[in-house]
C-alpha cells in the first residue's frame, strides 16, 4: 500500500483523485444525455426517464447500505475498491448501452451502475481524507467539483457527438471510468488513516460493525452536518435532472447558437464545479458551517426565483439565475461532508460518510420522482416541490447545533 507520494510525483494525490472522481462519475448521467433519443426509440416520456435516475439512486443506496454495514470502506483497501467499482460500473454501463430494449432491462442495468457508484464516490472522499487532513473542506471542494463536471460531461459528449448513435457517447463514459480507475489503483492510499491490513475481519471493523456506524449520529455536530446535507440532497439531483427539461421549456435553448438543450443543460450543471471551488476557496476564511449554510440559502432562492418568475423573465436574467442556481445547489455538498468527516472517529470515517450519502441518496430518489412526475402534470409551477429541502436543511442544521459544540473548523 502506498503511504507517501513518490520524490518525482509533480501532481498532487488530491488532483489525481479528483480527475479519477470526474472520469469514474461521468457513469452516472449517462443515460440523461439520451433522454431525446431514448424517449424516441423506446417510446417513453420524462417521467420514465426519470424512473432510470431514480434506478441509479436505488443502486448506489443499496451500495452504500451494504458498504456501510459491511464496514467494507473501513476493512479494505479504499483505492482497490474504486478500482474494481469503476471497472464494473463501465462494465454494467456497456450493457445498457448494447443490451437494453427497453425501460425495464434498461433500469436493471442503471441500477447496477449506481452500485458500483457506491465504490467510487464515498471512496474518493475517504481517499481525499486519507491524503490531505488538514485541508478537507478545499480538498473535499475539488473532489466535488469534478463529480459535478463528472455529471455534466455525458451532456457535454452528446453535444459534440450530436450526429452519433447514443450509444457511442454512453460508451465513451465507460471508457472514461476506466480509466479513473486506473489511476486511482496506481495511487493507493495516503498516510493518515489506517490501513485495512490492520484491522481484524472478525470485529466487524475496527470499532464493531454497524451499531460502530451508527454510533456516530450521537455526535451533535456529525447530526447537524447529516440535517443540512439530507435537506441539500433533496434539491440537488432532482435539479440535476430536470434541468434539460428547465432549458427546454424556456428560452435558454436559444440562448447561445448552436449550443441547444445539450449544450446549456451541460453550462449549467457544470457551473456547480466552480461554486464548490469557491466555496472550498472561502473556508480558508471561515468554517464550512457558513460556506455551506450560505450555499444552501443561495440555492434555495434561486430555486423559489425561478418558480415565481419562470414565465416572465428574458433569457438572459434566466441564464444568469440558472447560473448562480447551478453553482450554489452542489457548492455546500463537500463542506458538509468535511464537517461530517472531521466529526466522527477516524476509523470510521469511510463507514459513517457511506452511511450519511445512502440516506441521502434515497431521499433523492423521492425527489427526483415527484420532481419528474409533477413537471409531466403541471409544467414549470413544479419547482416548488425543490424549496423545501434547503428550508429543512437550514432549519435542521441550526436547531441540531444550537446549544451543543461550536461547528468544527474545515
Amino acid at each position: 500500500m502506498h503511504s507517501q507520494p513518490s520524490p518525482g510525483r509533480r501532481i498532487s494525490p488530491s488532483t489525481i483523485i479528483a480527475v479519477s472522481q470526474l472520469l469514474g462519475t461521468s457513469l452516472w448521467f449517462s443515460a440523461n444525455s439520451a433522454a431525446q433519443d431514448l424517449a424516441r426509440a423506446w417510446h417513453i416520456g420524462n417521467s420514465d426517464i426519470g424512473w432510470l435516475t431514480s434506478a441509479v439512486q436505488a443502486g448506489f443506496i443499496t451500495g452504500t447500505l451494504f458498504m456501510a454495514l459491511a464496514a467494507m470502506a473501513d476493512r479494505f483497501r479504499a483505492s482497490r475498491i474504486f478500482a474494481l467499482s469503476a471497472i464494473t460500473g463501465a462494465l454494467f454501463n456497456a450493457c445498457f448501452a448494447w443490451f437494453s430494449h427497453g425501460l425495464w432491462d434498461a433500469m436493471l442495468y442503471r441500477f447496477l451502475v449506481g452500485f458500483s457508484l457506491a465504490g467510487i464516490y464515498p471512496l474518493g472522499m475517504k481517499l481525499i481524507v486519507s491524503w490531505e487532513p488538514r485541508r478537507t473542506g478545499m480538498a473535499l471542494a475539488q473532489l466535488v467539483a469534478m463529480l459535478t463536471l463528472g455529471t455534466a460531461l455525458p451532456h457535454l459528449l452528446r453535444q459534440l457527438g450530436a450526429g452519433l448513435p447514443w450509444q457511442a457517447v454512453i460508451l465513451a463514459s465507460s471508457v472514461l471510468a476506466l480509466i479513473g480507475g486506473g489511476l486511482i489503483y496506481a495511487l493507493g492510499e495516503g498516510p493518515h488513516l489506517p490501513g485495512a491490513r490492520g484491522r481484524s475481519r472478525d470485529d466487524g471493523g475496527a470499532s464493531g460493525g454497524k451499531a460502530a456506524v451508527l454510533s456516530a449520529f450521537k455526535a451533535r455536530p456529525f447530526r447537524a452536518a447529516a440535517w443540512g446535507y439530507f435537506g441539500h440532497m433533496w434539491e440537488l439531483y432532482a435539479f440535476w435532472t430536470i434541468v434539460p427539461l428547465l432549458v427546454s421549456h424556456t428560452a435558454l435553448a436559444g440562448l447561445v447558437p448552436g449550443w441547444g438543450i445539450s449544450g446549456m443543460s451541460f453550462v449549467i450543471i457544470a457551473a456547480g464545479a466552480l461554486g464548490c471551488i469557491a466555496g472550498g476557496m472561502l473556508t480558508r476564511r471561515l468554517d464550512s458551517a457558513p460556506v455551506a449554510l450560505g450555499a444552501l440559502a443561495i440555492s434555495g432562492t434561486c430555486g423559489a426565483l425561478f418558480a415565481l418568475s419562470w414565465s416572465t423573465l428574458s433569457p438572459l436574467p434566466m441564464a444568469v439565475l440558472m447560473l448562480v442556481w447551478g453553482a450554489s445547489v452542489v457548492a455546500d455538498s463537500p463542506q458538509f461532508s468535511a464537517l461530517s468527516a472531521r466529526s466522527c472517529p477516524p476509523d470510521l470515517v469511510g463507514s459513517a460518510l457511506a452511511i450519511q450519502n445512502s440516506i441521502g441518496f434515497a431521499i433523492t430518489v423521492v425527489s427526483i420522482s415527484l420532481a419528474t412526475e409533477l413537471l409531466a402534470r403541471m409544467g414549470l409551477d413544479a419547482v416548488w416541490l425543490l424549496v423545501p429541502g434547503p428550508i429543512a436543511g437550514l432549519a435542521g442544521y441550526t436547531l441540531t447545533i444550537r446549544g451543543g459544540q461550536r461547528p468544527v473548523q474545515a
